[in-house]
């Protein structure tokens, strides 16, 4: 799945970094003017408007927070399944776990997959129990339609997402079956992409169909989820075949060897006056005074520092420390620190023996073992 890079945090819930993208606003704003200025009030008309907006903007963060509930889910069975998680983000068409790997076995990838339908279908029971019981003890029959639209929206959630199309948790649930059937998990990942791509076909033909027939909203709806859902089972199915290509690539065969460094004390003008630095890369290893790996600069981090402060201020202070990057071993698999290449804020890893830089990756270097080993007479002869 293409990475979906979070616009700001809002902190770690059970230690897993929680993002929200900008485009969240747009379900917020959607959820909150429809119900406030159809749903809420065609079904309890005659109240203050004040009421509508602020049982709407409840509901619509309640809603948000179901979709943080289902992707945690996610995180955590993952974790112990032994997959790492990076971080979750919450964007226009949900939640995007960022998981560091793959399930390791069908039977692994069927339990992270299947619980995030699991979490919405209970947080819809719970919603329907909710609005039911109020309903009987109370009269507070807005907070009850809040109650019942969140039942039944979380309901959907959890339909929707068990359809059998990638990037969808059904198209998890898909592929976990067709690799257990056949031992082939790249082919696996193809049938799931290739369902994802004809579900996002169909959304924007239904979508197309409704524009024509009047229902304009609905319809353009439709046709940009159909459109996401194309374009990223398209990427997954690219990735998947990426990460068959790399297969048995250690991370030695792409790396730049011996990369030259900046040392962290250094200033930003004398890093940025320097000829070593300005021509041939536009990212640097920074190493602390005993030549130990403590982050990466880049041209365009310097430069964003102001002309009058560049003299005080230290390469350290605008570098993009080790911890936010991928640091793998010369003997590592090429394969596994694709995704963490892709998802990095600067698409670089930093390769180390124990504690020695030996190598820096870029995007650019696996690209470029990937195309020399799709030409090549051996990759042609290797079958799905």
């Amino acid at each position: 799945m293409a990475a979906v890079r979070a616009t700001f945090s809002l902190g770690r819930v059970a230690g897993i970094r929680v993002g929200v993208h900008w485009s969240v606003l747009v379900i917020f704003l959607v959820i909150l003017v429809g119900l406030a200025r159809g749903g809420f009030r065609e079904a309890h008309p005659d109240r203050p408007a004040w009421q509508y907006w602020f049982a709407s903007a409840v509901t619509a963060a309640v809603f948000l927070l179901s979709l943080l509930a289902h992707e945690i889910s996610h995180a955590l069975v993952a974790r112990r399944n032994g997959v790492s998680v990076d971080d979750i983000t919450l964007w226009l068409l949900g939640g995007v776990a960022r998981l560091k790997s793959e399930a390791s076995t069908p039977r692994a990838e069927l339990r992270i997959a299947g619980v995030g339908p699991l979490v919405s279908l209970l947080l819809g029971g719970l919603f329907v129990l909710a609005a039911v019981l109020l309903d009987r003890l109370s009269d507070a029959g807005l907070v009850v339609e809040a109650l019942a639209w969140l039942a039944g929206i979380n309901i959907l959630l959890a339909v929707f997402n068990a359809l059998p199309a990638a990037p969808l948790d059904g198209g998890r649930l898909l592929r976990a079956v067709v690799w257990w059937k056949t031992g082939n998990r790249l082919r696996a990942t193809m049938v799931a992409t290739s369902a994802g791509r004809v579900m996002g076909w169909l959304l924007v033909g239904l979508g197309l169909y409704l524009v024509l027939v009047g229902a304009v909203f609905s319809g353009i709806w439709l046709v940009v989820i159909g459109w996401f859902v194309i374009a990223m089972a398209t990427t997954e199915g690219g990735q998947a075949r990426l990460h068959e290509l790399l297969g048995g690539i250690p991370v030695s065969e792409a790396m730049t060897p011996d990369p030259v460094t900046v040392r962290a004390t250094a200033t930003i003008s004398e890093f940025l006056a320097d000829p070593r630095y300005r021509y041939r890369h536009s990212a640097f290893p920074v190493v602390d005074d005993g030549d130990t790996a403590v982050g990466l600069v880049t041209l365009r981090g310097a430069d964003a520092v102001r002309e009058t402060e560049r003299a005080s201020t230290a390469v350290a202070r605008v570098m993009v420390p080790i911890d936010d990057l991928p640091t793998p071993h010369p003997h590592d698999p090429l394969a596994r620190i694709v995704p963490e290449l892709q998802a990095g804020p600067v698409h670089r890893a930093l390769v180390l023996d124990g504690s020695r830089l030996v190598g820096i990756v870029t995007s650019s270097d696996i690209s470029r073992v990937a195309s020399w080993l799709s030409s090549s007479s051996a990759w042609r002869g290797r079958t799905i």
